[in-house]
């Protein structure tokens, strides 16, 4: 054999990018096969060995294990083609299972990052005004739930994870709660309220609540839950004054809470009550 066509361990980890413990292995099992010198029983390798670097990197990028690298290769299966069509669908199939997962990660972190950028904004300006907006329609998913005056247990809600586990499903975006009075919310009663989160996959319409689609009275509220009535009786002073009709019940948007932090001082709250002009329709 010409020398020339001899490469020792050092020269093929850098000719081919491959760390000289990985080359060791691949020896080992055979992937990457080297000789040994006669006089001096030093390990070289040949340009057949450099040819199967680029194979071999193909097959990692794809995803493909060294073993089943080395079936490929060798082709040693009376059936290869078949075999190798076989792994190929199976891998297809892991790949697409992984970019669902990974679809379902980008929602969920997008989601919570906008949050945060929202808290912040809410936080830093201190916008506590009320104001009257247009919420647009949505179908999320629902859960009737007892409210008891526990609002850290009701934001992170065992009972409504577990809906969410049997549904086979996944949630995103911010916890809403649709307290049936908010006159009761005020005065920290307990009563019938609806857990409501968005989640990644569709759901049967008889799992969804029809959300929004009317205008509505919106207003921030800075700080712990405990202090939210501030911000109701803001609101109900806002209607007056301004001459709008609320509507019984209430939806508190949770921006920012337990799910983010402890510290009661950064939780955002968005307060929505659907509002009329007072004498509308008449």
């Amino acid at each position: 054999m010409n020398k020339k066509d001899q490469y020792f361990i050092g020269d093929m980890s850098r000719l081919c990018n491959i760390s000289k413990k990985a080359l060791r292995y691949y020896d080992e099992i055979n992937l990457i096969s080297s000789q040994r010198d006669d006089c001096n029983n030093y390990r070289f390798y040949t340009d057949e060995s450099l040819l199967a670097v680029p194979v071999i990197k193909y097959y990692k990028q794809m995803g493909f294990t060294l073993e089943q690298m080395k079936e490929f290769i060798e082709g040693h299966n009376s059936n290869v083609f078949k075999s190798i069509q076989r792994c190929f669908k199976e891998k297809l199939r892991e790949l697409e299972q992984e970019q669902i997962s990974l679809q379902r990660k980008q929602i969920s972190v997008k989601d919570w990052y906008e949050l945060i950028k929202e808290a912040e904004t809410v936080i830093e300006n201190d916008i506590h005004e009320v104001s009257i907006k247009f919420v647009e329609p949505s179908r999320i998913l629902f859960q009737d739930q007892l409210f008891e005056n526990n609002n850290k247990s009701s934001i992170i809600n065992l009972k409504f994870t577990k809906h969410v586990e049997e549904l086979e499903n996944a949630i995103t975006g911010p916890v809403i709660i649709n307290y049936s009075s908010y006159k009761d919310r005020i005065d920290g009663e307990d009563q019938n309220i609806k857990l409501l989160q968005k989640t990644i996959m569709s759901c049967r319409d008889e799992n969804l609540y029809q959300f929004g689609g009317h205008l509505m009275v919106s207003c921030y509220h800075i700080g712990a839950h405990e202090n939210i009535r501030e911000s109701y009786l803001r609101i109900e002073e806002w209607a007056c004054e301004n001459g709008y009709v609320l509507d019984g019940e209430s939806f508190e948007r949770y921006v920012t809470d337990y799910w983010t932090t402890n510290n009661k001082s950064k939780f955002v709250t968005e307060i929505l009550i659907k509002a009329s002009r007072k004498g509308a329709g008449k």
